[in-house]
């Protein structure tokens, strides 16, 4: 007697495999093109209406927005030289490091040359001075600081007596 082939197996691995290629089939056709996008190295097009003068709401895009003398996008004051420190100084860092700062213009020198000394700040040429400038008449030190001492001696002082109110 011959005995029969048993053909449950085969049967079954080929179901696993027909099912496995109807999930990758299923899911290549729900997440396949933004799989495939991830995988090219092409550059995407910036949106440059937003940097032109004159484009969106309002007659001025939000980046040349000035109120009271501030550049709305930089927090910079707007004043002689500032389209040149703009450029410059936010090329690598976050105008907030020049608004949180006060120095004299030597100050600043300095704090340019410790830039191209240690962080790779090229050489300003003839923006230096214009830079300079801009930096010390903007943001010089000011006189401002802690609020005036008390004057102590002009002070009622009252012990205050827990124990009567008990």
């Amino acid at each position: 007697m011959s005995k029969r082939p048993d053909v449950l197996p085969p049967m079954l691995a080929i179901l696993n495999l027909a099912l496995m290629a109807f999930a990758l089939v299923l899911l290549f056709l729900l997440f396949g093109d933004s799989v495939m996008q991830s995988f090219r190295n092409r550059p995407v097009p910036m949106d440059m209406t937003a940097y032109r003068p004159g484009s969106g709401t309002g007659g001025m895009a939000d980046e040349d927005q000035i109120k009271d003398g501030i550049h709305v996008a930089t927090g910079l004051i707007y004043a002689e030289g500032f389209d040149i420190v703009r450029g410059t100084c936010t090329a690598c860092h976050s105008a907030k490091l020049v608004t949180q700062n006060r120095a004299t213009r030597e100050g600043w020198t300095e704090m340019i040359r410790w830039m191209q000394a240690k962080q790779g700040l090229w050489d300003l040429g003839a923006n230096e001075p214009i830079i300079l400038s801009y930096l010390a008449t903007n943001y010089a030190p000011e006189d401002i600081g802690r609020r005036a001492s008390i004057d102590v001696d002009a002070i009622e002082w009252y012990v205050l007596d827990l124990e009567k109110e008990q």
